[in-house]
């Protein structure tokens, strides 16, 4: 008879107490120099991909490889192989250091691996996460009964945003799909706002030519005017206005659209109101600055990434909704197989994921030991470190053209240098700094976004330094 495989059968997959003790604390070490590092070395990669990919091919995954070997060089391959958003001069997208609580939230999650699909299962997260959501949507301005729950990210948010508003407009989509509607369902977005919103029209099989992308009035804001005559035309041609999305906080020069205006234009013609505020949604923490969303509280639903301003870990969503039965009604399914079926508790009945992962703990530990105040200090902190890099672009003949409330800064070197793309181009090969480049007003300007806990006044000023050289023509190093 053979013999019971044993733990040790698997060796690497499942270890001693002794040994994981013994590479916890080297993690933990590691990973201490690493975050010592960074903030000296290069902001993005030197990195020799064909080396890489030589060495990878030697993983062919018949002869095991040992943690003494792997570790190291995974901790090696990244420190040298990624854009460092953790980097204190890294100025580009909604990535910030995260907070050190949700940090941990990760370490233990990975520990206990709860599965967050039913309350019977996994009570204790499941609680959790729906008094973390309570607590965003009082913030924010949303009624007792507002409900929701967390998500990968804002782009599965705004999907579920859609959802529900298809769901809403006609309740047979969910047996029909878009068939139950007697003509073409439209949503009607900025054009200047997250183009994730094609992916999502094609997912929902409304089409991406369901998307009205609305012009924008000379602030980089959504026009009612514009939005008015697209509805119209749609309502000409028969199709359906279902749902309007108003963004608070643009990707590129994080413009608030009117929230308040289009919050009257959807009750007028019947739509369902969300409000992305994937970015922007962390000015919610700050007295001084939350009345810049004022109308956000009016929305049927929000979207807010807490691993945007709110600094978690990637990726950690939300998505909120003041109508307490819609996701029931978008996401309900019955099976054996489950061990609870409760609409409003039970995750999988009332979002787009199945199985998932504890991703509530990392904002629940940040809000804890922070508090909303901790979080308003860092938001505020952020814009007053973008009012000091305006400041300071002006003072040499840079111009600042957009005017956002929120902590990034669109600019155009002086007359007779170097065009946007190219100075962006030469302060990321530099190494020095991270900036990137979009198009506000048709024209092509340097983008750059203070969202690091880190980041200190010396770092704008340097990063200033870099980009006057780069402009003028002058070596970077």
């Amino acid at each position: 008879m053979v013999g019971f495989p044993t733990i040790d059968s698997t060796p690497g997959l499942f270890l001693r107490p002794g040994e994981r003790v013994r590479w916890d604390d080297y993690l933990t070490l590691a990973l201490r120099g690493v975050r010592a590092r960074i903030p000296r070395r290069r902001v993005s990669p030197d990195f020799d991909v064909e080396s890489f990919r030589r060495r990878l091919k030697e993983f062919d995954f018949e002869t095991p490889s040992s943690l003494p070997e792997l570790l190291p060089w995974v901790i090696e391959q990244l420190e040298h192989g990624i854009v460092h958003l953790t980097h204190p001069r890294y100025f580009g997208l909604f990535n910030p250091t995260p907070t050190y609580a949700s940090e941990c939230a990760d370490r233990i999650v990975g520990a206990f691996n709860p599965q967050l699909a039913t309350s019977t299962t996994s009570p204790m997260p499941v609680e959790l996460e729906a008094h973390v959501i309570s607590a965003v949507a009082e913030r924010a301005g949303f009624p007792p009964q507002a409900t929701g729950h967390f998500t990968t990210g804002g782009s599965e948010a705004n999907a579920t945003a859609l959802n529900c508003a298809l769901t809403r407009a006609n309740p047979a989509v969910g047996w029909d799909g878009v068939a139950a509607f007697a003509g073409r369902p439209i949503i009607y977005v900025s054009a200047d706002a997250h183009l994730a919103w094609y992916k999502i029209a094609h997912q929902a099989g409304i089409g991406r030519s369901a998307v009205r992308l609305v012009a924008t009035d000379r602030d980089g804001r959504m026009s009612v005017a514009a939005l008015t005559e697209a509805i119209n035309s749609d309502i000409a041609q028969k199709n359906i206005p279902v749902m309007l999305v108003a963004t608070a906080g643009t990707t590129g020069a994080g413009m608030i659209d009117p929230l308040s205006a289009c919050a009257a234009f959807a009750r007028f013609h019947g739509l369902w109101y969300h409000v992305d505020a994937a970015w922007g949604g962390a000015l919610i923490a700050s007295d001084r600055l939350r009345g810049t969303l004022s109308g956000i509280e009016a929305a049927d639903s929000v979207t807010i990434d807490a691993h945007k301003w709110f600094a978690t870990t990637m990726g950690c969503g939300m998505f909120i909704t003041r109508d307490p039965g819609i996701l029931s009604k978008c996401f309900h399914v019955s099976t054996s197989y489950m061990p609870s079926n409760k609409p409003g508790l039970d995750p999988y009945v009332t979002s787009q994921q199945w199985s998932r992962r504890f991703l509530g703990l990392r904002l629940f530990l940040s809000l804890a030991v922070a508090g909303w105040r901790g979080y308003a200090a860092h938001i505020e902190r952020s814009v007053q470190l973008a009012e000091l890099l305006k400041t300071e672009l002006r003072a040499r003949e840079w111009r600042v053209v957009n005017d956002s409330p929120l902590a990034v800064v669109c600019a155009e070197p002086p007359p007779g240098s170097a065009p946007p793309r190219e100075i962006v181009r030469q302060v990321v090969e530099s190494g020095t700094a991270w900036v990137s480049a979009t198009v506000f007003r048709e024209r092509d300007v340097v983008r750059m976004c203070i969202t690091n806990g880190q980041s200190r006044p010396d770092d704008i000023r340097g990063l200033v330094a870099t980009l006057c050289a780069v402009a003028s023509g002058a070596e970077t190093s």
